[in-house]
């Protein structure tokens, strides 16, 4: 199996790290720009690869990095939360496919924020390995595995749950991958839900009105759904013509001493 890896964030290190494991190094490595990445130095790091065939930010998309991508011939390129659109040429240079993991439970949460709207939602969330295609998180699925969303779940611990989940996901496709075999099933696209990056901040999903009545389990949600590692992710209110952004945390108790 010969593979071009792109990918951000630490699940991204962990699969690559999973594959580097099992005897298959990457041909050439694409990481975030400085702007978005997290992990891209670990990634780096982790590969040992030349710095010419590291490509940086949308250096990708450059007519000589797609030249050395039909070069190398791959059987795939593996997408672990590369945040980028991915254009029609790249994704036809795999021999089998540009693979993609995605924290959802496709074709629910297609798009950004899947945690946080699973909870508002209350859609089926998980992790699904899927063929990329031009549309955004519509491609075939080869695996997928469903995770129930507990009651004390904030949208950042749903998170931090489904990354374990994705790696679970990668590992149990992983034969079928090497086999050069992966098996996609077509999404009914018209049972799912899909949200785009702006959706989260917009007034109607963000902000607590201290006018409106609220049902108990309704605020709870919302609080629950905007709980992320980001305080501009938070719910709000407005008081005095100040913003309070609002985070919880919610503890399942077991044995309190009385």
């Amino acid at each position: 199996m010969k593979y071009i890896f792109a990918g951000d964030r630490d699940i991204a290190l962990s699969v690559l790290s999973y594959l580097m494991q099992q005897g298959y190094e990457p041909a050439a490595l694409l990481v975030s720009g400085e702007d978005r990445a997290s992990h891209a130095e670990e990634l780096i790091s982790l590969s040992r690869l030349p710095q010419e065939l590291i490509f940086r930010g949308v250096d990708f998309k450059a007519p000589g990095a797609i030249a050395l991508f039909e070069e190398l011939q791959p059987d795939y390129i593996i997408g672990i939360h590369f945040p980028y659109i991915i254009r029609k040429e790249v994704l036809n240079i795999p021999k089998i496919g540009f693979l993609n993991l995605h924290p959802a439970y496709l074709p629910y949460n297609r798009g950004w924020h899947t945690p946080t709207w699973a909870i508002l939602e209350g859609t089926p969330i998980g992790a699904t390995l899927h063929f990329m295609s031009e549309e955004l998180d519509a491609g075939d699925i080869i695996h997928q595995k469903q995770l129930d969303v507990l009651p004390n779940d904030t949208a950042n611990s749903l998170y931090r749950r489904l990354k374990d989940l994705e790696l679970d996901v990668f590992k149990e496709a992983f034969p079928s991958i090497i086999k050069l075999e992966p098996n996609g099933q077509v999404q009914n696209l018209s049972l799912g839900t899909s949200h785009n990056r702006k959706d989260l901040f917009k007034p109607e999903v963000q902000e607590i009105n201290l006018e409106e009545e609220y049902k108990a389990g309704e605020l709870l949600k919302k609080l629950r759904a905007l709980t992320t590692n980001s305080l501009a992710e938070a719910a709000y209110f407005e008081k005095n013509g100040k913003k309070y952004r609002v985070q919880i945390q919610i503890t399942e108790e077991k044995n309190i001493a009385k």
